[in-house]
């Protein structure tokens, strides 16, 4: 037998959630997809949807193996048909083609990757205001932008093209038809062009699957793909999730610059990416998000206090924006 602790915090949440971020109204479908380490956060959701007066539906899948796998087509069929879908999951369903088909069919989307009980109270406190404007900045530089450089003191020194590429806007506001990303809110992210990334990216906050970082994870980058991986005990993790893909797997698929200031390096990547003052770099899968890359994982790596250089300005400063 399911045994659900209700808890008001996170119910209060729910509603920012639901009605200030997602804007759902009386007698949408709203879906509602967990799996069970998510089961609590997923129920309080569909309960919440339901006092909105919302048709309110909650699916359960099983934990998916890596983040990025597919969830199965049953699921992907009911998220085209909902007015709202939220996810969430213990693995990551946000570069799926379920999701990026959902979306073109005008489908509104929030996928909540691994989010804990408490990240989800914390940070849906924060001022989606500002960090609306905030996120609409940054992408309209990398909108316009065509040479992207990223230097750290940790050793980090990478170069490559983000010309004739779109940002996506991941505001943590979804409220018109197709509108996509995760909540908690707070990225601006594009799609690197194939092929062209080339350098040294020391990862030094957390990693996807590996979790916070206490030696930093050197990726030696050659024509758009990782070609070495050098540090301790936690690149080992890294080089042993990767050879089980082929070589997209280690295709340079993101940079992503945080804009919530209410999270922290947590070790759980959906907050972690978010963090204001830092920058992240994605392997894998980018073909729903303006790449051409299929893969089937998707896995970022924080970057802290970047030097970000943009077609020779600069938008940030070790971690300090200058814009």
């Amino acid at each position: 037998m399911i045994n659900i602790t209700f808890r008001e915090e996170i119910y209060n949440a729910c509603e920012i959630a639901l009605k200030q971020c997602m804007g759902v109204k009386k007698g949408e479908t709203v879906v509602i997809i967990a799996d069970e380490p998510e089961r609590t956060i997923g129920y309080h959701l569909w309960l919440k949807a339901k006092e909105l007066g919302a048709e309110a539906v909650y699916i359960e899948i099983l934990p998916r193996n890596m983040h990025g796998e597919e969830p199965p087509k049953p699921v992907a069929e009911a998220m085209k048909v909902a007015d709202v879908v939220l996810a969430p999951t213990s693995k990551s369903i946000t570069h799926t083609l379920a999701k990026k088909e959902a979306c073109e069919r005008g489908v509104r989307v929030a996928t909540l990757p691994g989010i804990t009980e408490d990240i989800f109270i914390r940070t849906l406190s924060a001022d989606y205001e500002e960090i609306v404007e905030l996120t609409n900045k940054i992408a309209d530089i990398l909108d316009n932008g065509s040479t992207v450089r990223i230097v750290t003191k940790k050793g980090t020194d990478l170069e490559f093209s983000i010309e004739g590429r779109s940002a996506k806007r991941s505001t943590g506001v979804y409220k018109n038809p197709g509108e996509c990303g995760n909540l908690p809110g707070a990225e601006a992210y594009i799609a690197p062009v194939e092929g062209t990334a080339n350098g040294i990216a020391v990862i030094d906050g957390s990693m996807a699957g590996v979790g916070v970082l206490k030696d930093p994870i050197k990726l030696i980058i050659e024509n758009g793909f990782v070609e070495k991986i050098e540090g301790g005990d936690e690149a080992k993790k890294l080089e042993k999730i990767l050879p089980k893909y082929d070589k997209t797997a280690k295709n340079i698929a993101e940079f992503g610059i945080g804009t919530n200031p209410k999270a922290r390096i947590s070790g759980n990547i959906l907050e972690d990416e978010k963090v204001f003052g830092t920058i992240h770099i994605a392997l894998g899968s980018n073909y729903d998000f303006g790449g051409r890359v299929k893969a089937p994982i998707h896995l970022d790596g924080i970057i802290k206090d970047p030097t970000v250089v943009i077609d020779g300005e600069y938008l940030f400063k070790d971690g300090n924006l200058i814009v």
